[in-house]
């Protein structure tokens, strides 16, 4: 359980702590990237992806970028889930046009060959301290990770996939392996978010990006019980640190998630329902989301409508306004002013 607010917290960790605030405080998944022209700039005067990441004044300067723009009330850290299996010992590159690719791909499920490396946790570290050096009281600093089972997917495979098929037949297959991966996954994932909680992360989020492929008994082993179990840990080294569940797909899996793992808050993606998130999730929960990226693209009145409806289903709960997913490359700069506009008005 997460300490009492404080006088002093600023309105989003206020709102993670249980304060209910209108407006509501907002910061947009993959808020820092692609869709703005500073970001683009920098990418092109810097290099690729993965050399902004490790860069810890770049990185710094990237997840700032929407602070200085929109006056975000959270400023996220500009990294990667794949960190963590990159620390881990497995190759990591971003090739132009192409997602992510991890090697060796562990299909067995063996990572013991793998050599730490945990030289890249530090820089991002180092890049965490710099933004909350730089931040305004105002704003939460918020750290991330990658859950476990999402990690998985991208080690086994060595890349993205549509059903993450290669780590759920080694899940079948290999429960005791792919447990063993997974556990190993765990405990550098609490390493992790400890240490960016100790350079100046105020609250963390964990992204369970393919929670929704898996079946009922399968969701519970390798999405709910790893995920209690680095919120566990998390709690006796940072009990007063929110931490933010993010099972993009659960669906109705989600309260059960919610129930079970011991997270403070819980991100919703766009296919949830926001007045039967507020049914089904327990009373006074604070919940983050959950606007379709595509619904910001669009703008107008379909914006309009859809802020709308998520502001009355939460209307007397802790709420962090936020997408139902991460913000894509092609969204006007103007359509994110006029949904922080809606915002700033009290419903």
């Amino acid at each position: 359980m997460i300490s009492k607010m404080q006088p002093s917290d600023p309105p989003l960790l206020a709102v993670l702590k249980g304060d209910r605030r209108d407006p509501p405080p907002v910061w947009l998944m993959r808020q820092a990237g692609r869709y703005l022209p500073e970001y683009r700039a920098l990418r092109e005067q810097k290099g690729g992806f993965l050399e902004l990441v490790y860069d810890s004044d770049a990185a710094a300067e990237i997840t700032l970028q929407p602070i200085k723009r929109f006056a975000m009330d959270g400023a996220i850290l500009f990294s990667d889930i794949l960190i963590v299996p990159h620390a881990m010992g497995q190759g990591l590159r971003f090739g132009p046009g192409e997602g992510p690719q991890l090697s060796p791909p562990l299909l067995d499920g063996a990572f013991a060959q793998l050599e730490a490396q945990p030289q890249y946790l530090a820089k991002i570290y180092e890049t965490v301290a710099k933004v909350r050096a730089r931040l305004s009281p105002a704003v939460t600093m918020l750290g991330f990770a990658g859950s476990p089972w999402t990690v998985a997917t991208y080690m086994v495979a060595g890349h993205g996939s549509k059903d993450q098929g290669e780590a759920r037949r080694l899940a079948y297959n290999d429960p005791q392996g792919f447990q063993a991966l997974i556990d190993r996954i765990v405990m550098v994932t609490v390493d992790y978010l400890s240490g960016q909680i100790e350079a100046g992360a105020q609250a963390v989020q964990l992204f369970d990006s393919w929670a929704g492929t898996l079946s009922p008994a399968q969701f519970e082993r390798w999405v709910v019980a790893p995920t209690a179990d680095i919120v566990g840990r998390l709690m006796v080294r940072h009990g007063e640190v929110p931490i933010i569940g993010f099972p993009k797909g659960a669906g109705a899996k989600l309260a059960a998630y919610a129930a079970e793992t011991g997270v403070d808050a819980i991100g919703l993606d766009e296919t949830i329902d926001p007045a039967w998130a507020d049914a089904m999730l327990p009373a006074g929960m604070p919940v983050q989301g959950n606007l379709d990226p595509l619904a910001l693209i669009a703008g107008g009145e379909a914006l309009k409508s859809a802020v709308s409806r998520i502001r009355a289903a939460f209307d007397t709960r802790p709420h962090i306004f936020n997408l139902g997913h991460g913000i894509l490359p092609d969204t006007p700069l103007s359509h994110v002013e006029s949904l922080l506009d809606m915002l700033r008005k009290p419903f």
